[in-house]
């Protein structure tokens, strides 16, 4: 069974997200989705300053098994990026909630407005 935080919010695609500021959010796959992926050979990050939307691509993730495309979980603007993965992408299979994040969002009000999950829905999703 898959670890699923429960202080993060999730989506249906497997992405999580940490909420760090009331406008500042961290995001990353989670441990289901690495599970499912198999051991990560290489990432493509999202592209610092660049807007993104949510349920939208901002990313990839290539595994040994097949390529997965990073849905941004919230709307807003990447301000920070995780660029040890670039050179340790298998970070992601280790922790995936901790020093595998792949970036920080930034949204301009403090009204997280996407539908995310909770823990349990999450939990309910994968099981």
């Amino acid at each position: 069974m898959s670890s699923v935080p429960s202080e993060l919010r999730y989506t249906k695609e497997h992405e999580w997200v940490q909420e760090l500021t009331a406008t500042r959010f961290r995001i990353g796959i989670t441990d289901y989705a690495q599970a499912a992926l198999g051991d990560i050979v290489y990432i493509q990050l999202p592209k610092m300053g660049n807007d993104v939307a949510a349920d939208k691509v901002c990313g990839e993730v290539e595994s040994t098994k097949s390529v997965s495309e990073i849905y941004a979980p919230i709307t807003g603007k990447i301000v920070l990026v995780n660029e040890k993965l670039e050179s340790n992408p298998e970070v992601i299979n280790s922790d995936p909630y901790g020093a595998g994040w792949i970036a920080e969002i930034e949204i301009s009000t403090p009204i997280l407005s996407e539908k995310l999950l909770s823990a349990q829905d999450y939990q309910n999703l994968t099981a």
